[in-house]
């Protein structure tokens, strides 16, 4: 039996890999049409298999759009080195740039629920406790490389600029302009740990 025209043909999902590849076609579909355009068809389509394997699997729309949101955060933090973990400013947030080459659409779909959450309050409990992961993560790598305690202003500058740096890269591509930036953030906080380190 042939497609319909137009159509992708639909692949089999292995119920163990099934519910990550449809939690990327999410991510796909609202990177590519906004998040007014997840739907289980929607889905169901960019993955290749049927709209029941869909509802099957989230049983909610709002259940499918958590655990997208979940699903693109730990993405995001695996491939980011947002956290390193070794204290050094020279390590912070070195795989940033490639993150963004490699995965634009889950880039695209944080930035789109961000700006949806304005307009649907009720997408915000799904964002901020996600969200604390990012800050949170900040915040430890931060506390390793800097004496003395960490504010949540500090950790929450250093995060902004990261995620401002991710949007212009997205927007405008020039890898080479951001690559300097985090050098310069970078640097930043070397000085400020030596500064902290001086007890100045």
């Amino acid at each position: 039996m042939t497609e319909p025209a137009g159509r992708r043909p639909r692949k089999r999902v292995n119920y163990g890999t099934g519910r990550e590849a449809l939690l990327e076609a999410a991510v796909r579909v609202v990177a590519r049409g906004g998040l007014r355009r997840l739907t289980y068809r929607a889905v169901a389509e960019e993955a290749g298999v049927t709209h029941g394997l869909v509802v099957h699997h989230f049983g909610s729309r709002d259940a499918l759009i958590e655990e997208a949101v979940a699903h693109a955060i730990r993405s995001s933090l695996n491939s980011s080195a947002l956290e390193p973990g070794t204290g050094r400013a020279a390590d912070f947030s070195v795989g940033l740039t490639d993150m963004v080459e490699a995965g634009p659409d889950l880039q695209a779909f944080q930035y789109e629920l961000l700006l949806e959450a304005r307009r649907r309050p009720e997408l915000l409990a799904h964002l901020r406790s996600l969200y604390d992961e990012y800050f949170d993560a900040t915040r430890r790598e931060l506390t390793q490389m800097l004496p003395g305690p960490v504010g949540e202003g500090l950790s929450r500058m250093v995060f902004a600029t990261l995620e401002g740096l991710v949007l212009h890269q997205l927007v405008f591509g020039e890898r080479e302009v951001i690559d300097e930036a985090l050098d310069e953030l970078r640097s930043v906080l070397r000085l400020l740990a030596e500064r902290r380190g001086d007890g100045a």
